[in-house]
């Protein structure tokens, strides 16, 4: 990344002489309007290894060691990180082409790399820098980028979906002296070319061993796999404030191309707060290593990287595969539960679907022990829907812990989840309230709370008596909990959670949940809500817990505002009722 925000200039302007433009549509084709959009009905996206990007990695290593210990744009090890980039992707089969930047601080080329399905005035394109600094061989800067996208554009030409829309690929050179061979490619396009364009998606440091997880115009429709991919690790992803205008996306973003992309950091510090969030070391920089000689491949999270690599391939797949076969996925939750003699335990089965159109799944139950039912309401639902699975033991079933088979008979295809059942001998039902201190009126004990969450603040009422538990509300970012260790006891008929909330929020979108308060009750969430489910006044949310009779298990409320417009999640009266 280049170390200090630059001005491009006139980022259209005519290019210079002898710029090689890369393959383009028929001249008749139109640009297509809009932003760009996920495929329908995308296959899904591959695991990408990171032990193969770590593999380009070291070689980038070795080309540095053996060219001077630098890769810098124009140098031996510059020309030899191209020709390895190169060779790679023409044995996959792809059109490559190599442009001279003429104008570019050190004269060296940009290489461009495009896989031939989808239509040629509909692209979706995917950078990263090739060169690095003088200082040392580049491994952060960029050969992260570099490498992830490189094993990316290798898994598509072994895949070879179907395409909805062409895929290129960028290697750029000279970024490190102000964006010089980005930006010379964008002044290499014609306007119609530039219309191609549906979106431009930039990687640069990947792999910061001090990393956070950082995003381009994070709340841009462009940005919106990228962040739907971390969303999906809970990884709670911020803006990428410190890499604005510093990277190969700018060049773009100044031609009226929609751009992204992902970053974990260079060399501003970590916060307290991301360093709760996402671990590692407040007040220390992201990369400690950041144009410096120690960026080698020892100053790499294999960690960070994986999922950066992964969420790159997520992006390709949602925005330029087709579909296939109809699919479908199923789960259970919670994955695992008891259920004593004479009595009945539930869980939910929920199913998706992963490819094509939603179809008919027929749900059924195998490997119950013996004297043990298994149902389910209803018996079959349209992929996307859910049941709940009830399992039933008699008075004489078999005692012991059992893995049950939930499995999903479709039209095309048949999937399975596993639930591990554990059956008592009986017993009688200790039970009544469960949940201590559930009104916040005898201070914070038994609850572990993040420092002001319990609270008498009349800024917000409680729903009775006058302590309530307040998470958020800040308007800036921030992450609050509330939690309770409790011991659910087996043999009860009933279990159920329930507790009084209350929203309200200051962000005025009504389709992005900014702020978000997630349930979990153990490992598993039972539900999450945000600054969409504001309303006046408190509402009751009630779960059925059954499925964690006989465990101790802890309840947790996880509460996480964005970096502006506050969101107020306020509870009170929790309780955990077995009967």
């Amino acid at each position: 990344m280049k170390r200090r925000i630059l001005t491009v200039g006139a980022a259209l302007a005519v290019f210079a002489a002898g710029a090689v433009a890369p393959a383009v549509g028929p001249a008749s084709a139109s640009p297509a309007a809009g932003l760009l959009a996920p495929a329908a009905q995308a296959l899904a996206a591959p695991d990408i290894a990171v032990a193969n990007v770590q593999a380009h990695l070291t070689q980038f290593q070795t080309i540095a060691t053996q060219n001077g210990g630098n890769r810098r744009a124009g140098s031996a090890g510059y020309t030899a990180s191209v020709a390895y980039v190169k060779a790679k992707l023409q044995a996959a089969g792809y059109t490559v082409t190599e442009q001279v930047c003429t104008d570019c601080t050190y004269r060296s080329n940009n290489l461009i790399a495009e896989w031939p399905g989808g239509p040629a005035d509909q692209v979706v394109m995917f950078g990263s820098h090739l060169d690095g600094v003088s200082a040392g061989p580049g491994i952060n800067d960029n050969a992260t980028g570099s490498s992830a996208l490189l094993e990316n554009a290798l898994v598509l030409a072994q895949q070879n979906p179907p395409m909805t829309k062409r895929v290129r690929f960028a290697w750029w050179t000279d970024e490190e002296q102000g964006l010089n061979g980005s930006d010379f490619y964008v002044r290499s396009l014609t306007a119609t070319q530039r219309g191609y364009i549906k979106g431009y998606y930039n990687f640069d440091m990947i792999g910061s061993t001090n990393g956070g997880y950082f995003i381009n115009r994070i709340t841009s429709a462009t940005a919106a796999p990228l962040k739907a991919y971390w969303d999906s690790l809970n990884l709670q992803p911020e803006e990428n404030v410190e890499g604005q205008g510093r990277s190969d996306d700018y060049p773009f973003a100044q031609a009226g191309i929609q751009t992204s992309g992902y970053a974990a950091g260079a060399s501003a510090r970590k916060t307290a707060a991301q360093a709760t969030k996402w671990g590692g070391t407040s007040g220390s920089a992201y990369d400690p290593c950041y144009h410096r000689s120690c960026d080698t491949t020892s100053n790499i999270s294999a960690t960070v990287l994986n999922r950066s690599a992964d969420g790159i391939a997520y992006a390709i797949w949602q925005t330029a595969v087709g579909s296939a076969t109809n699919d479908f996925s199923v789960a259970v939750s919670p994955t695992s539960g008891s259920v004593q003699r004479g009595a009945s335990t539930t869980a939910t089965v929920s199913t998706a679907t992963t490819a094509g159109t939603a179809q008919t799944v027929a749900l059924s139950a195998t490997g119950l022990p013996t004297g043990v039912t298994a149902s389910f309401s209803p018996s079959s639902v349209t992929s996307g829907g859910s049941a709940t699975l009830t399992l039933s033991a008699s008075a004489s079933a078999t005692v012991g812990t059992f893995t049950v088979t939930v499995t999903g008979t479709g039209s095309g295809a048949t999937r399975s989840a596993s639930y591990t059942l554990t059956v008592g001998g009986g017993g009688s039902c200790a039970g009544g309230q469960l949940i201590g201190n559930g009104g916040f009126e005898s201070g914070s004990s038994p609850w572990t709370a993040s420092s002001g969450v319990i609270t008498n603040d009349a800024a917000q009422p409680a729903r009775s008596g006058t302590y309530k538990a307040w998470l958020l509300g800040y308007g800036s970012t921030r992450t609050e909990t509330l939690s309770q260790s409790v011991t659910i006891p087996a043999g009860c008929t009933t279990y159920t959670l329930s507790f009084w909330l209350h929203i309200d929020t200051a962000e005025t979108t009504t389709s992005t949940a900014y702020d978000r308060l997630v349930v979990q009750v153990g490992t598993a969430t039972l539900a999450t809500y945000s600054n969409l489910n504001a309303a006046a006044g408190y509402t009751q949310r009630s779960f059925n817990v059954a499925g964690y009779a006989g465990q101790t298990v802890t309840l947790k409320f996880t509460g996480t505002e964005d970096v502006s417009l506050q969101t107020s999640f306020v509870i009170d009266d929790v309780t955990l009722q077995a009967s």
